[in-house]
This record gives C-alpha cells, structure tokens and sequence, in this order.
C-alpha cells in the first residue's frame, strides 16, 4: 500500500490538471490518510479516522473532469506496479463508490 500511495501521488503532484488542490496540503498527513483509507477500503484494519469523503471534500469544488483525472492516476499508478487487473477493477468500483460524496452532488 505503501508503494502505491506514494507512487499515486508523484503521479497526481505532477499533473497540472489537478495539483493546484495539493498546494496547501501536508502531504506526508495526506498520504498517511490515504494509506489508512485504502487499506480499510481493500478489508485490512480501520485505522482510518479522517473526514468522510463528503466533508473532506466539501470546500474543494471538484469538476467531473478533476474525478476522472485522479481516476487516471490511480488507474497508472497501480499498472505501473503490476496490479492484476481484476484488483485495479475493484480499486476503480471504490472510488466510484465515493464519486457523489468527493464531488458534493
């Protein structure tokens, strides 16, 4: 999980399409979150005690296109590392779980 958080993120700080959100984030707080979230959302242990998804992003006023761009980036991310397949299909069914909660609709 380690490897993936922190590889997704190089991914997403060097897209101009969506870095512009991280620029008063503490990213080291940033991936210890996301690495929490991901390991309970793949059924490890809950350790997991940041916003929810909808009031996390609340404020950030994300676009479809801002969603699909992380998409993107995890989807990379977790081909670069060799992820079978089938996982990266479950991986990509959580984030869109959250889809409506991240963009506030």
């Amino acid at each position: 999980m380690d490897a993936a958080v922190d590889l997704f993120y190089r991914k997403v700080l060097s897209d101009d399409r969506i870095n512009r959100y991280f620029d008063s984030v503490d990213m080291d707080g940033q991936r210890a979150k996301q690495k929490a979230f991901l390991t309970f959302a793949f059924g490890g242990p809950n350790s997991y005690s940041g916003k929810d998804m909808r009031a996390a992003h609340a404020k950030m006023n994300l676009s479809e296109a801002d969603f699909n761009a992380v998409m993107e980036n995890l989807g990379a991310t977790l081909k670069e590392l060799n992820v079978p397949d089938e996982l990266i299909g479950e991986a990509a069914g959580i984030a869109m779980s959250v889809k409506d909660h991240v963009l506030n609709k």
